[in-house]
């Protein structure tokens, strides 16, 4: 028997050899199996509390295990209310009051589901992915719901809006502008405003968007082919001055890099 036992135990050591030369971590029991399927209230169990399994939390139905950053998500930490539940809307609007941490996404604009799918890479990158959330986002078989098909279609939206408006930034960089009760509006344009380095000032006009009613000022390129014509030789090489959407200031020299409306 003592001969025996010895054999298997040897058998057994060698297996662990194997596993760990394999890779094998000793310590992955500890972990829950890599995607899986936790409902509402088990997730409510990871809060980070003395005797609780773990500190997880979830974005858009995906969870994750932030026991590495406890001090912001554990017991007392800033960000607290985000653990052991989906407060994806929080993530987008910083309401951390009972109403704000859900997950319910729908009506946040363009720039707050950015900000949700920041915050997804970010814990993608930087904390271990446990599993997903049986409810809003996911069913019971951990098959993507309508709910995140159209918050998945509204990030790609966003993207898409934020994409057409850097281009519209470069095209029409914001004016500088400034305002005094004694002088009025100025507006002016340099290679510089509106954040935009650029070869060239351009000149203010009023863009209208549309859809809307208002206007603001933006600098307006004067010599050249339109944007997005830089092969056209059919052009009467005013740049965009004669888009559309642009209106000229009264009272302004249609070609002066400053413009002063009076009060």
């Amino acid at each position: 028997m003592r001969r025996g036992a010895a054999a298997a135990a040897a058998l057994l050591c060698l297996g662990a050899a194997c596993l760990l030369g394999r890779g094998f971590d000793p310590r992955a029991w500890l972990l829950p199996p890599r995607g899986r399927l936790l409902g509402a209230a088990e997730l409510a169990r990871y809060r980070g509390a003395p005797g609780e399994p773990g500190l997880y939390l979830a974005v858009l139905g995906r969870v994750f295990d932030v026991e590495r950053g406890r001090r912001h998500y554990g017991p007392g930490g800033a960000y607290s209310g985000l653990a052991g539940r989906d407060a994806t809307r929080a993530f987008a609007t910083g309401d951390f009051t009972p109403a704000g941490l859900v997950d319910d996404v729908s009506a946040l604009s363009p720039g707050e589901m950015l900000a949700i799918r920041s915050w997804l890479s970010f814990y993608g990158d930087n904390y271990h992915p446990v599993g997903k959330l049986v409810g809003r986002f996911y069913d019971e078989n951990g098959a993507p719901t309508e709910a995140l098909k159209q918050a998945e279609a509204a990030i790609e939206e966003a993207v898409k809006f934020q994409a057409e408006s850097e281009q519209r930034k470069q095209q029409f960089p914001p004016c500088n502008s400034e305002w005094s009760s004694a002088k009025g509006s100025r507006f002016w344009c340099s290679r510089q405003s509106g954040g935009v380095n650029r070869d060239w000032a351009g000149v203010p006009r009023k863009l209208y968007r549309p859809g809307s009613r208002g206007s603001h000022c933006v600098c307006v390129r004067t010599t050249g082919p339109p944007w997005g014509e830089p092969d056209s030789t059919e052009h009467s090489g005013r740049g965009d001055l004669d888009n559309p959407q642009l209106e000229e200031y009264d009272g302004c020299h249609p070609l002066a890099e400053q413009c002063v409306l009076k009060v």
